[in-house]
């Protein structure tokens, strides 16, 4: 088909096309702020996103349940041996670096709040300053960041995972040339804000079902209306 640009009213158009051909992203279900969690669950919610990077998903929950039934508090996971903690996660592949990341996110968030392991604090900044203050943690980058900020907060900032960076390529919504920052980016700006966290849930699910890496299957009204790629 051909290149066209991407505009707001074309974002709706392709969130409305993506929901027929699955079905509505009910948020409530499943992520968003929500009032009456207790403090710790945005630091829990950050460091299972850390255990996530590069991992299936069954073993990132067997990572996260290792982790949560061996030590019984935040604090007790930062003051950890190393070497304990990487063996504790193992399961999630990339322990070592992992175990670090997960360390130093929880002395910074420590040390930002003068002891308390909260990330209440994040829901009071704009969406750039707090995607600033995690990005700053070395070992956390903008997929995670933004998925603490979104899922957790509700705040308007995409995650952009393997599946929702190949698809927006292969739809145009992001140069292919894009580097994941710079598809960040790209998302954040065009997508309507109520519709980053439905969108993204729906791309995965795309990536999913139709629009894999190798042999996609383009036999779709979605691919046939926005995507352009060698597959179609």
């Amino acid at each position: 088909m051909p290149t066209q640009a991407w505009t707001e009213t074309r974002v709706r158009a392709l969130h409305d096309d993506l929901v027929s051909l699955y079905e509505p992203v009910d948020r409530v279900a499943e992520h968003g702020a929500d009032p009456t969690a207790e403090p710790g669950e945005g630091v829990r919610q950050l460091v299972t996103t850390i255990l996530s990077q590069n991992v299936a998903d069954a073993n990132t929950s067997r990572a996260a349940a290792a982790l949560f039934d061996r030590y019984d508090d935040f604090a007790a996971i930062e003051a950890a041996d190393h070497d304990e903690l990487a063996e504790t996660i193992r399961v999630a592949g990339l322990a070592d670096q992992k175990a670090a990341r997960i360390q130093r996110a929880l002395a910074a968030i420590r040390e930002e709040t003068g002891g308390a392991y909260s990330l209440a604090f994040l829901d009071a900044m704009a969406t750039d300053a707090a995607k600033a203050w995690l990005t700053d943690i070395k070992g956390v980058g903008p997929k995670t960041a933004s998925v603490v900020l979104n899922f957790h907060f509700g705040k308007p900032t995409m995650a952009v995972d393997t599946h929702v960076e190949r698809v927006s390529k292969r739809f145009g919504l992001v140069p292919a040339s894009a580097s994941n920052q710079a598809a960040h980016n790209r998302l954040d700006e065009i997508v309507p804000d109520e519709l980053i966290y439905p969108l993204h849930v729906l791309l995965i699910r795309h990536g999913r079902e139709h629009c894999s890496a190798r042999g996609a299957d383009c036999d779709n009204p979605v691919c046939a209306t926005y995507c352009d790629c060698e597959y179609c």
